[in-house]
């Protein structure tokens, strides 16, 4: 009950300076007490939230029946089905299984690729005018067919696309153009602000050269009417990126209207996605720069087709660096040849971007990170024990455990080197399409390999380790900082080194927590590109050694039961951590990862599920999931 005594007391407290003490019949009230409950504009600590509260959930790279690539592969999931699924409701699988997520996402972009959408279900069906042209006969006996025949027919079409001599038939732009507005339609009727976002979108596929992975998602901000006023780019226009910005900006000065565009995982471009050169051999120079870093805000770094972060040969000393590595080649597996790792993933390209940056006065590769999952099947599956593949053919069933997820002369990929991957949270304030697309721009978005865990990063000048012991980070890190994607702000005088508030919680269907760690990169004073990797939040009682390195946190999967237990890690972790080797001098990015305990590969529960499922004794069967945040930028003053 509220007393004289008490409301008296309350009356001093409010006349008295931040810091001081007082005594009243209840004892002594700790001086952080009168700062945090007296000195605050409001009692509620979230009246005037002007901030994004919740990430919200989704993708922005799911093909469906109409890439023709999928069709081919059995695919007949169309992108009506495909969003329906997307907000939860339960779907037929392309063979023929029952489907449902976990939960439903908040926002999806069907990016069904520009080339030949949806004209392929016409030879498909056998139409006649089509079939007088002899590679698409061929294409029809084979889809038809099903099985390898219908596999050799994609893979034939990537071929044939990456060299650019698919038939004239099926890259009419007028046929195109009309299946585009039918798509926007569609993708328009799932739209429905404040409970979920359909995202128009489509996937430019450059497979400059044969194969060379140089694909990118084009996001519109708009709706349907300003969508369908420009026709979206093909590869039969161009396969060289900074075409595509041509056409982004000849979209935005036609309707007014807003796109970015979103490079894939660069693992498999061999070694044209962040060369220094465009892929026709010209040199960057200013102007190509300052397209980059204004078109492409955003890089995929985990999907179907590995994780692009950072690859093990690399970054010799990061224990985390191996994981789901696809490098064998390029699309179409062509071999690498030396150096072309380099410019293949985000930590690299990120570091390399600052000495960019230090030439040209631009970072092109100043870019957010997420995930989507790249799926071919009409159905977004990033869950391990959830996962319906690539395509059809990698769909569930005992035959995946040894099957070709892609096998170019005998060149191949298997099934289980697929991974169950791609996911992205959005830190937007409401689910629109504008507030959506704002903070993908902004970069204020992380990337998950499929987990919804709930990550929170700040860099500032002034985080000091109280700062992480509310249960409100987004109001401190607000307002004493710059969200994920940001730059930190001049320093205040007399202030020392970036201090960065970072925390995670679990996601309540998956793994406890490991740890979270702040990775650095940066130019030293001689030019060469570093990086660190600091231990800054774990669970249990492990003591990091003298170079920092802390100990595994153990592993309790049970690989032939599929199961573990979360008897070890967190459910949260938070911190507030200060660079202990910052140089003013020198450009630098930060960015957290964070890291889940060992749990159950897709390929374990399969191994549970499907008895006669026969994987080989190499195939990994436990996973170590994890988020990547979008990096924090720090520029020398000067």
């Amino acid at each position: 009950m509220f007393t004289r005594t008490s409301l008296a007391a309350t009356l001093t407290l409010l006349a008295l300076p931040a810091g001081a003490q007082v005594t009243t019949d209840a004892g002594t009230i700790d001086p952080a007490r009168i700062e945090r409950f007296f000195n605050q504009k409001h009692y509620s600590p979230y009246a005037g939230r002007n901030y994004p509260s919740r990430p919200l959930w989704g993708e922005i790279h799911l093909h469906t029946s109409w890439s023709p690539d999928a069709l081919a592969g059995g695919t007949r999931i169309g992108p009506d089905d495909a969003l329906r699924y997307a907000k939860g409701e339960e779907i037929t699988s392309n063979t023929g299984q029952k489907v449902r997520l976990s939960s439903p996402y908040d926002f999806m972009m069907v990016a069904d690729h520009s080339d030949s959408l949806g004209v392929m279900s016409n030879v498909l069906a056998g139409d006649p005018n089509l079939l007088t042209d002899p590679t698409l006969k061929q294409w029809n006996e084979g889809m038809n067919a099903g099985g390898e025949a219908a596999t050799a027919v994609v893979m034939e079409m990537i071929t044939l696309q990456g060299e650019g001599r698919l038939p004239a038939a099926v890259t009419d732009n007028d046929v195109q153009f009309d299946m585009w507005h039918k798509m926007t339609e569609i993708v328009e009727g799932h739209n429905d602000p404040g409970t979920f976002t359909a995202l128009i979108g489509y996937e430019w596929t450059s497979n400059y050269g044969g194969g060379n992975n140089l694909h990118r998602n084009v996001v519109y901000r708009d709706g349907k009417n300003k969508a369908d006023m420009v026709r979206p780019m093909t590869t039969y226009d161009s396969d060289i990126p900074n075409k595509l910005w041509d056409w982004m900006a000849a979209y935005e000065d036609t309707t007014g209207g807003k796109v970015l565009a979103v490079p894939h995982n660069g693992n498999l471009s061999n070694g044209l996605m962040f060369a220094l050169e465009t892929p026709d051999g010209q040199p960057i120079d200013e102007g190509w720069v300052e397209a980059r870093a204004r078109w492409e805000p955003l890089y995929e770094v985990s999907q179907s087709k590995g994780t692009s972060e950072q690859h093990p040969s690399l970054a010799p000393t990061d224990e985390f660096a191996n994981f789901e590595i696809w490098d064998k080649g390029n699309l179409n597996v062509v071999p690498k040849e030396p150096g072309m790792i380099d410019f293949e993933y985000a930590r690299e390209a990120l570091k390399r971007g600052l000495t960019l940056e230090e030439k040209f006065g631009t970072n092109p590769f100043k870019f957010g990170m997420v995930g989507s999952t790249d799926d071919h099947t009409g159905i977004s599956s990033a869950e391990e024990n959830n996962f319906f593949g690539k395509f059809p053919a990698s769909e569930p069933g005992p035959e995946r455990s040894d099957g070709n997820a892609f096998d170019f002369d005998g060149r191949t990929v298997k099934d289980w080197q697929l991974g169950a991957s791609g996911l992205m949270a959005v830190w937007a304030p409401e689910n629109s399409r504008t507030s959506i697309w704002d903070a993908m721009k902004r970069k204020e978005v992380y990337g998950t390999t499929g987990p919804r865990m709930l990550v929170r990063f700040f860099g500032g000048w002034d985080f000091v380790e109280a700062d992480a012991l509310g249960r409100n980070p987004g109001a401190v890190g607000y307002g004493k900082g710059v969200p994920m994607g940001g730059d930190l702000p001049p320093a205040s005088q007399g202030a020392g080194a970036p201090s960065f508030l970072v925390g995670a919680l679990k996601d309540p269907l998956s793994g406890n927590l490991d740890r979270i760690q702040i990775i650095k990169g940066w130019v030293d004073a001689a030019g060469a590109m570093q990086e660190k990797i600091y231990n800054v939040a774990w669970s249990g009682n492990r003591a990091p050694d003298a170079e920092g390195n802390l100990p595994l946190v153990g592993d309790t999967v049970d690989v032939a039961h599929a199961t573990w237990t979360n008897t070890i890690g967190a459910s949260e972790l938070i911190t507030a951590w200060t660079d202990p080797d910052f140089d003013p001098s020198l450009r630098a990015f930060y960015y957290a990862r964070v890291l889940e305990i060992p749990t159950p590969r897709w390929t374990a529960y399969d191994a549970a599920y499907f008895t006669q499922a026969d994987f080989p004794a190499d195939a990994t069967m436990k996973v170590i999931e994890r988020a990547y945040t979008s990096p924090i930028w720090y520029t020398p003053e000067g």
